[in-house]
């Protein structure tokens, strides 16, 4: 059964109409389709449950130049541990840098760690995709549930097998290429 569509005013900024007016040329759609297709989008994003293992990614651009921002940033992965998934860091100009972090964890946790990274003084820009970990546990890195769990006494379980599996794997990566031009610590 087809919903009844429903007619409302909304009170927007000219300038911001206009660019929204664009997007919709662009992507060959009426202005009410884009507005359905953000409100959509918006609220998928609001009702992922909370509680749930999920996955995050987490999307900054910052001045690093701003007084201890990228240690703290730095920190809070480093405080994360292995709720940190991947990071990529790219240097957009002389003052900003772009990161993108990958977290998994609790719904509610994920919402938290990003209102906090984003509320950070000298964030310029940012955002979060949050997915139900649609998968579960046993999917991770292609390991079966029994991996998953820590190892015997004797040193010999599914995390010990594991960590010698990625330390095989990583001693078979080719050696990092060095940086280019002007570095700072990140």
């Amino acid at each position: 059964m087809k919903a009844d569509l429903v007619r409302f005013g909304v009170a927007i900024n000219g300038d911001l109409l206009k660019e929204i007016d664009a997007l919709a040329t662009e992507r060959d759609c009426t202005r009410s389709e884009l507005f359905r297709d953000l409100a959509r989008a918006e609220i998928g994003r609001a009702k992922v449950p909370l509680g749930v293992d999920s996955v995050a990614a987490l999307t900054l651009v910052y001045d690093h130049h701003v007084r201890d921002l990228s240690n703290r940033l730095t920190e809070l992965q480093h405080d994360l541990g292995e709720a940190v998934r991947a990071s990529l860091h790219v240097h957009l100009s002389h003052d900003l840098c772009m990161e993108v972090v990958i977290i998994s964890g609790k719904s509610d946790r994920l919402k938290t760690i990003a209102n906090r990274v984003l509320g950070m003084r000298g964030v310029k820009h940012g955002g979060v995709e949050l997915v139900a970990d649609m998968l579960g546990r046993e999917h991770l890195h292609g390991l079966s549930e029994a991996e998953t769990e820590p190892a015997s006494a004797s040193g010999h379980g599914p995390a010990d097998r594991r960590a010698t599996r990625e330390k095989t794997e990583s001693s078979a990566r080719p050696p990092a290429r060095p940086r280019r031009g002007r570095s700072h610590k990140v």
